[in-house]
């Protein structure tokens, strides 16, 4: 017992949480660079192997040593009044949210998203070569696409949240559909900005197909404009303007999608007539407060969430029914607490009424499943959250 006590208070139990979550996230982006660049599969085992025979020697360490404001010191060297191993402990629980909120929002989408995908359609991985160079052409193949970040042509640069919001909610339309491989958006949005071609783009994200456009918008109108262009040629498969009232911006989402979807071919997408669905929210005032608030949230500093959070709850003022918004305050919420800002009561009287709200209406929500998980490992640790 008292062993496992030393344990505890050495932070070794800690420190090996926080190095098997850091390496599987490691891991994962291995594997999917990796498969990008044609490595062979013996590669991510090898990675693997190597995380592993490296736990022992970290926990070892962990329990030799010491992190101290001097530097690193063996434990037995540091008075038991100058040990900041609490200290420790608390920033080491902090990383572990973090790092599970990582790995509880990649589960959730494999479960809902690629899984749902991979099943719905056969596997033709052993029909393709083992390092293509370039991303497969429409004909037989299965049809694939990125959306990069609309640009913004708006006169005001504040702007740049409506144009980045609107990609999101592209990316979320055209997700849904069940044999459309989209990259994911962490990985399209890396190349805002950038002067790559959109060959040089295809063949990084291996997709077969770029989306791209602009956003204008000036008073209470909005011109957008959408390009479908096919990577291996440069043909550009579909084009279009759209330039209406603001309050027409779902509208304008729901077409963009749809029509990019006929573009690549209905029939192999399957989409049955099913209407896809956007944000939750008709509301162009709520939208609006709601894309700040994510701008706001992105920044992740400890005073940006408070004006991320009073964002979403302007959206939800405007329209209780917002999902999205609801969704997006739950986790400014847990961020919150994790920067220190509110304690465990504080987020727990804030974010439980609002994952009981949101599966009431939508039971199964992933979301709002992968939040509740989130919330129970808290539960679990009731001295995070603070220094104090």
């Amino acid at each position: 017992m008292r062993f496992l006590t030393e344990l505890k208070r050495r932070n070794v139990i800690r420190v090996g949480v926080a190095y098997v979550l850091i390496a599987w996230v490691l891991l994962q982006a291995a594997e999917f660079l990796l498969e990008i660049a044609g490595a062979p599969e013996w590669t991510i085992r090898a990675l693997l192997v190597l995380a592993l025979v490296a736990l022992p020697a970290v926990l070892v360490f962990a329990w030799i040593f010491e992190l101290t404001p001097e530097g690193i010191r063996r434990e037995r060297e540091v008075p038991t009044g100058a040990s900041i191993t609490p200290h420790t402990g608390r920033r080491l629980d902090r990383t572990i949210i973090v790092l599970l909120l990582i790995v509880v929002a990649w589960f959730a989408f494999d479960e809902f998203y690629l899984e749902r995908r991979a099943t719905a359609a056969p596997d033709t991985a052993a029909l393709e070569p083992a390092a293509p160079e370039a991303p497969p052409p429409l004909g037989n193949q299965k049809p694939s696409v990125a959306v990069l970040p609309f640009v913004n042509l708006s006169d005001d640069a504040d702007n740049e949240y409506f144009s980045d919001g609107l990609t999101e909610t592209l990316l979320h339309l055209l997700a849904q559909l069940p044999d459309l491989q989209v990259a994911a958006r962490t990985s399209s949005f890396a190349f805002k900005g950038q002067s790559q071609s959109v060959g040089e783009i295809a063949a990084a994200l291996g997709v077969a197909n770029i989306l791209e456009g602009s956003v204008q918008k000036a008073g209470d109108r909005v011109r957008v404009t959408a390009q479908l262009v096919r990577a291996d040629d440069g043909f550009h498969v579909w084009s279009q303007s759209f330039t209406r009232p603001l309050e027409d911006i779902f509208a304008i989402q729901d077409e963009i999608a749809t029509e990019v979807a006929d573009a690549l071919g209905a029939s192999l997408l399957g989409t049955g007539g099913r209407p896809l669905e956007g944000v939750h929210t008709a509301d162009t005032r709520a939208y609006d407060a709601w894309l700040q608030g994510l701008e706001e949230q992105a920044k992740f500093s400890y005073i940006s969430l408070p004006l991320a959070g009073r964002h979403f709850r302007d959206a939800l003022a405007l329209d209780p029914e917002f999902t999205e918004a609801r969704l997006s305050l739950i986790r400014n919420y847990l961020l919150e607490f994790n920067t220190g800002r509110i304690d465990q009561a504080a987020m727990d009287a804030a974010i439980d009424p609002l994952l009981a709200q949101v599966r009431e209406r939508e039971p199964d929500n992933p979301l709002a499943r992968a939040f509740e998980l989130v919330r129970d490992v808290v539960a679990q640790k009731p001295g995070l959250g603070r220094d104090g």
